[in-house]
């Protein structure tokens, strides 16, 4: 799933970030590669704690769990001020008002947020901590979704948030066939996201939300 997850992210960046140079698509400011590059780490970190803890070295997953810790709050720090920053330079979804869209993408960073937070306050609890981190992984695929280059799919939050959750969903089937139970990391943890995709598609076309959007973006 680690693995899954950086092929979902690099395949829906390639043409605009990872492979741009071979798609001649435009030049990126220094605060978008700063934040491509922390989300980077993240997946390649990811993959790298569940090969570690597979080969039975717990040791250097714990020390590498600190640096997880310091990249995850990178994540929060940042994805907020470039969702801003593209709202200020007009770069939103055709069709879509660009303050309304905006909960979106701070909406993925609240998720994950919350998802690798609780996930690092139990991380004495494997059972729990290792669930919530493939979750908070999961919810910030939308964004590589989204940007699939595949004319034949459908360009909808129901597409792009709704395959995340069919992810989501298959991990929690797969395990509780293996473990009959369901967990309550998968439990707690999808509810708040899979509720979180319609609540916030709700929320972003609230006048409360609106006034915070001019707020945050000055616009």
């Amino acid at each position: 799933m680690a693995a899954f997850a950086a092929a979902v992210i690099i395949f829906g960046f390639a043409r605009t970030y990872y492979l741009k140079e071979f798609f001649g698509t435009p030049s990126l400011p220094l605060l978008v590669h700063l934040h491509g590059a922390v989300m980077t780490t993240w997946m390649g970190l990811f993959i790298a704690q569940t090969t570690l803890v597979e080969k039975g070295r717990i040791d250097i997953h714990r020390r590498l769990g600190v640096v997880g810790a310091f990249l995850a709050a990178a994540i929060i720090i940042i994805g907020p001020v470039v969702a801003v920053h593209a709202v200020q330079r007009g770069h939103h979804p055709p069709g879509v008002n660009p303050l309304t869209f905006m909960a979106v993408p701070l909406g993925d960073i609240v998720v994950f947020g919350t998802l690798v937070g609780t996930a690092l306050l139990y991380r004495r609890r494997p059972e729990l901590h290792k669930r919530l981190m493939l979750v908070g992984t999961i919810a910030i695929l939308p964004p590589g979704v989204a940007r699939w280059p595949l004319q034949f799919l459908p360009q909808s939050p129901l597409f792009f948030f709704g395959f995340p959750d069919l992810v989501l969903l298959g991990c929690i089937t797969y395990d509780y066939a293996k473990t009959h139970r369901l967990n309550p990391a998968f439990a707690w943890g999808g509810l708040l996201l899979i509720a979180s995709h319609p609540l916030r598609l709700m929320l972003s076309g609230t006048s409360a939300w609106m006034s915070f959007a001019h707020w945050i973006t000055g616009m």
